[in-house]
């Protein structure tokens, strides 16, 4: 029961951004409404110029708005005559507090003017930080990072590993490790059988699951090495790649050529839509995430919201999220290590006692849960 309720203001991507900040953002501005709050979004009118972005398009190619969610499509992540106009926008609309998200210091200039500004007529910003160091260094990064930082006053992190790397940027105790959610816009599992129908591969082969934009520290290159093994091979296991190159193929296309993997790596080089993303999570047997590096991956919630089991590799935040040898396996981020768990997996025939444990743990991952502790740090701001 909601004692107080509060309009607040989620500023970060939403629809027609598409992607999964933009589907995080619509998923708890709906859950804050659901609460009795009065909750809206504010989104980039210009996200990354052309120039900086790898993939094919930014937007939603659907044409399907969610629905229930009001959405200001205004900051120009460039142009700071505008951010002093969403600043003024803001202020005139009076919210009791704002929920910024920052995933990247590219936005610390703009994010940071906004939230300075607003701060100054006493309205409290919490941010959520999906990185603080990012994965990709450049230059600018931490005076970017420093400068927003510097204008909020209360801060949530979805892993352990960005708490800590957090505190080199702020003293405030006003500070949470919050759980991430689950992705629920993606839907229910579909029967395994139908699912790879739908996709047109084997209903019968060992298959596992590489999900989302593949960049250098993600480690496909590190599965591609594993699959490889003489073992994998032996036991005809298929590797399922979904998502969109946001660099050069060659790589990756050598590492299959020097293995001879081409029957068994199937690649759908494209990004995946929301409508679609359940046919891949339900027809694999196993999700695999080989990252060099993390802090936390969405991709391991819309595993738990499938009730997938995941190997993860031992970095940032993912072994934190996925319980060694109960709901999946955390390995050292080398091609054996991966290798033997894949293994273990098929020979040993986890699925099922792992599934039941996804199922069981994901109970803890309830959006109620995280938009009330966005609430109660609020609350903690103002006493």
């Amino acid at each position: 029961m909601v004692q107080n309720k509060y309009k607040i203001f989620v500023i970060g991507p939403a629809y027609p951004l598409r992607g999964g900040l933009a589907t995080f953002d619509e998923l708890f501005c709906r859950s804050l409404n659901e609460l009795g709050h009065n909750a809206q979004i504010i989104s980039y009118s210009l996200q990354y110029p052309d120039f900086l972005f790898p993939g094919s398009t930014q937007y939603d190619q659907s044409g399907i708005a969610p629905s229930g969610i009001k959405i200001h499509t205004l900051i120009n992540s460039v142009n700071p005559l505008n951010w002093i106009k969403v600043a003024g926008f803001i202020k005139k609309e009076k919210p009791d507090f704002v929920v910024v998200r920052y995933w990247i210091p590219f936005m610390g200039p703009a994010l940071g003017t906004i939230c300075k500004s607003i701060a100054k007529k006493g309205i409290k910003v919490i941010a959520v930080t999906d990185n603080v160091i990012p994965h990709e260094k450049r230059a600018g990064d931490t005076a970017f990072t420093k400068y927003f930082i510097r204008h909020c006053q209360g801060f949530v992190t979805m892993s352990k590993a960005v708490l800590n790397d957090l505190q080199k940027f702020t003293s405030s105790t006003h500070k949470k490790f919050l759980l991430h959610p689950l992705y629920t816009a993606f839907g229910e599992k579909l029967d395994k059988q139908e699912a790879r129908k739908k996709l047109n591969i084997s209903v019968t082969d060992k298959t596992i699951l590489f999900f989302g934009l593949i960049r250098q520290y993600k480690g496909l290159d590190l599965l591609l090495e594993a699959m490889g093994d003489a073992r994998i091979k032996q036991q005809n296991i298929k590797l399922l790649v979904a998502g969109e190159f946001y660099e050069d193929k060659k790589l990756y296309r050598d590492i299959i050529e020097k293995y001879n993997l081409q029957s068994n790596v199937v690649l759908f080089d494209k990004f995946i839509p929301n409508e679609e993303v359940k046919q891949y999570f339900s027809a694999a047997d196993l999700l695999t995430l080989p990252y060099r590096s993390a802090t936390q991956s969405g991709v391991t919630q819309v595993a738990f919201q499938f009730e997938k089991p995941t190997l993860v590799t031992n970095v940032g935040g993912l072994s934190e999220i996925i319980p060694h040898n109960k709901c999946g396996y955390v390995v050292e981020p080398n091609a054996t290590a991966i290798a033997d768990s894949i293994i273990d997996y098929f020979l040993n025939n986890r699925e099922t006692a792992m599934s039941a444990a996804m199922k069981e743990e994901k109970k803890k991952y309830d959006w109620s849960i995280f938009s009330n502790e966005i609430v109660n740090l609020y609350e903690d701001l103002i006493k």
